[in-house]
C-alpha cells in the first residue's frame, strides 16, 4: 500500500510500467470535471472509473481484495477513510472472488485506518486488503485501475 500527495507521483512511476501514464492522467486532468463512469486510458489494461460514493461507516464498509489490478484511489471532493489489513490475513470470506469483477469481499476487520485527502492517493496491490468508503455524506473518487 502507498499513501501520498498528488504532487509526489512521479517518484512512483517507476513500480509498474503503466504506473507512469496512470499518475500523469491523475496530475494533468481536472478530476473535479471528469464525468462519472468509465474512460480507457489503455483498454483494459489501464481504466479509470470515476464514481459518486455514498460514505459508510467502518461497520459498514466492505473489506475488499483484487488479484488481476491495482487500485490508485483518489478522492475528489472530500476526505475518505480507508482500512487495510494484509491479504494474507484475511479468513472471513462474505462473498468468494468473482473473477469477472475481479474482487472478493471480507469480514474481517482492518488492522490500520489511513484518512485519504483530496489532492492524494492510496495504491492498494493484491497483496493489500481495503476497505474504502468510509466517509460520511455524498463524494466524487477517481479509481485508477493498473493490470497487474
Amino acid at each position: 500500500m502507498i499513501l501520498d500527495s498528488l504532487e509526489n507521483a512521479g517518484l512512483y512511476a517507476s513500480i509498474h510500467p503503466r504506473f507512469k501514464q496512470a499518475f500523469d492522467f491523475l496530475q494533468n486532468t481536472d478530476l473535479l470535471a471528469l464525468p462519472l463512469g468509465k474512460m480507457e486510458l489503455n483498454g483494459s489494461d489501464l481504466f479509470v472509473n470515476v464514481v459518486e460514493v455514498v460514505g459508510k461507516s467502518a461497520i459498514e464498509a466492505q473489506m475488499e481484495t483484487h488479484i488481476r489490478y491495482i487500485d490508485i484511489q483518489v478522492p475528489v471532493t472530500a476526505t475518505e477513510t480507508m482500512g487495510w489489513i494484509a491479504t494474507s490475513q484475511l479468513k472471513q470470506t462474505t462473498q468468494e472472488y468473482n473473477s469477472e469483477k475481479d474482487v472478493a469481499f471480507f469480514a474481517d476487520e482492518a488492522t490500520n485506518f489511513i484518512h485519504v485527502q483530496p489532492g492524494e492517493f492510496a495504491v492498494f496491490f493484491p497483496e493489500d486488503g481495503h476497505q474504502p468508503g468510509i466517509a460520511t455524506g455524498q463524494h466524487k473518487k477517481v479509481i485508477v485501475k493498473v493490470l497487474v
